[in-house]
């Protein structure tokens, strides 16, 4: 409840604060002075606080004013309770997602780079035919000779451009 509010409450305006007290919520209307456009009912003489704007006790600094619009009538005897916020919107930044760099293993299908790459591991191999059987050793000899003959992925990760819904029969509505 702010300074402004109504300070007579009948049982019904109480559960409404109870409740906003409750969920951690403002009642917005009670936040702005407006002597004369406060009352939303009018009837028979009486003029009273019926209807009342809610939000978030967090989001409270975006509210700009709450009023009533008297003679913009909705409903008899009911007038329209505005409430103006200032919303920012901030756009996020979006950092590039990295990936590891992969060894590029699908370019051996290449008869050149096939060619290369069994001349780059024989002589990592010390030239010879024989194949050692240190399995550590030449399983690092053989990347090494990858990433000299077949090259390494950048690490960047395309961006999905949600194309899978795409087809000939959406391409042929053009």
């Amino acid at each position: 409840m702010g300074r402004y509010g109504i300070k007579e409450r009948n049982v019904e305006k109480q559960m409404v604060v109870d409740f906003a007290k409750k969920m951690e919520m403002a009642v917005v209307n009670t936040y702005f002075k407006k002597n004369d456009h406060r009352v939303s009912y009018k009837s028979g003489g009486r003029c009273t606080q019926v209807d009342y704007v809610l939000c978030s006790r967090c989001n409270l600094k975006e509210i700009g004013d709450c009023k009533v619009l008297a003679g913009d009538s909705v409903v008899r005897h009911h007038w329209m309770v505005v409430c103006r916020m200032v919303l920012v919107v901030k756009k996020k930044k979006r950092r590039r997602a990295r990936t590891e760099r992969r060894i590029r293993w699908w370019k051996l299908k290449e008869e050149v780079c096939s060619v290369r790459f069994r001349e780059e591991v024989r002589q990592g191999l010390g030239g010879g035919e024989e194949v050692l059987d240190d399995l550590e050793t030449t399983a690092g000899v053989m990347k090494v000779a990858a990433r000299k003959v077949l090259g390494v992925t950048s690490g960047n990760r395309k961006e999905d451009k949600e194309t899978w819904w795409w087809n000939e029969e959406v391409g042929s509505t053009e």
